[in-house]
């Protein structure tokens, strides 16, 4: 009996063994998808930083050497508020100097007035004397340029005390501006001074603080590209993550969308402004924001992988691909810098997403050629507009031989590039 069983058992096993390699025989040689119905959220990616929305430098109008620091990193400041003070010695001397200047100069024009008043009666008494014949008419005439001189030095010396007034002023002026304040509310984001450095204000005014009025409220500065920036409005619904906090959603609409053009490496982009709420202040000046702009949402939609829009049977891509080489030969691109662009050119058209496609259909064990209308893609599926494909057909992917060169990485027809 124990040798019926065993025997009967190798039987059985070898059974399985035979129906399973007879169903691998029978395997499909593509990899499929079932089409399914979901949701598709079309979103614009960008990256971009985090900064306060109104941030001011403050800097020093002289120069001189740092005495006290009344604020430091992270510090809340108000307007007015003294946050630094430079040494003041040789700006009160200053003004010293210029008090004295100014003195001596008033000092001229009393000296002056009285020269004047002393030069006016002479001259008159001249005329008295020049019209009783009793002296010269040079007599007469020294007197009067005696008088117009000594009237001239009065009004040389009048603008000499307002030169010093002036003078004083400025002295006045640099010795207020020994000491730094802060121009609005906010907080010390940068320190960029200690006590004892020497402050030079000579061509350009340094920048001895950055000041941001308010990190409640932030923005975002993407760098959105040229292809999307038409996905892009005032007021779109945002959602961004920082490297901080991997995990957090964070929202905000857009403010802005700049028109001046930023080109880097001939890569144009431009630049889209998005408003955050930051009350918690988790989001500091300076973060790198992965940024996704809504463009378009829907709910139980029927969608396939964007793999099966990419797939052609071998046949069919041998035929593209020799059209466009005996294109690019006839435009006289021969040679293998003409081959490298004609294949550039046929992955173009392959990977590209259009209104219209044509998606094959496992239908009888045979690729069978659809055409569909698209709607919105998420990078990974991509809507269908027509009932030319019904829920729960395989299309596609890929030829699941070991040699396809197209076969993907995953069922979702590769990496994901963007979307939730």
């Amino acid at each position: 009996m124990p040798l019926i069983a065993i025997v009967l058992i190798l039987a059985s096993l070898l059974g399985i063994g035979f129906w399973r390699l007879g169903d691998g025989a029978k395997e499909s040689p593509y990899l499929t998808a079932p089409v399914q119905r979901g949701d598709i959220t079309q979103v614009v990616t960008a990256t971009g930083s985090l900064s306060a929305v109104i941030t001011v430098q403050v800097g020093s109008q002289v120069s001189g050497t740092i005495d006290k620091l009344s604020a430091d990193f992270n510090s809340q400041v108000k307007a007015g508020q003294v946050i630094a003070q430079l040494n003041q010695d040789k700006f009160k001397a200053a003004v010293d100097q210029a008090k004295a200047n100014l003195l001596a100069a008033q000092a001229s024009v009393a000296k002056t007035k009285v020269t004047v008043e002393d030069a006016r009666r002479t001259l008159e008494r001249n005329k008295e004397l020049k019209r009783r014949e009793l002296i010269a008419q040079s007599d007469l005439d020294a007197a009067q340029t005696a008088y117009d001189a000594a009237a001239t030095q009065l009004e040389v010396n009048k603008a000499q005390v307002a030169q010093a007034q002036a003078a004083l002023n400025q002295a006045s002026v640099d010795l207020a501006n020994t000491i730094i304040r802060s121009p609005v509310d906010g907080i010390v984001v940068s320190r960029n001074i200690d006590v004892g450095q020497t402050v030079a204000a000579s061509l350009q005014a340094p920048v001895l603080f950055l000041i941001a009025n308010d990190l409640s409220k932030m923005q975002v500065d993407t760098n959105v590209s040229e292809a999307d920036v038409g996905n892009v409005w005032v007021d779109q619904e945002v959602t961004f993550t920082v490297d901080a906090y991997p995990a957090r959603r964070f929202m905000g609409s857009v403010l802005q969308v700049r028109n001046a053009p930023i080109m880097v490496q001939n890569v144009v982009t431009y630049d889209a402004v998005v408003g955050v709420d930051n009350q918690e202040l988790l989001l500091k000046p300076g973060m790198t924001a992965n940024v996704e702009f809504l463009v378009s949402k829907k709910s139980a939609v029927v969608k396939i992988p964007n793999s099966a829009l990419r797939f052609k049977p071998p046949s069919e891509k041998q035929q593209t691909q020799a059209m466009a080489e005996q294109q690019v030969a006839g435009a006289g691109g021969g040679g293998r810098g003409g081959d490298r662009n004609a294949s550039q050119r046929v992955r173009g058209r392959e990977g590209r997403l259009s209104k219209e496609g044509t998606v094959y259909v496992l239908r009888e064990q045979k690729p069978a050629p659809v055409k569909v209308r698209l709607g919105i893609s998420d990078g990974s599926y991509t809507e269908l507009l027509g009932d030319e494909i019904k829920e729960g057909e395989q299309v596609i992917l890929a030829s699941s031989g070991s040699g396809a060169q197209s076969r993907p990485s995953s069922p979702l027809g590769g990496r994901r590039f963007f979307g939730f």
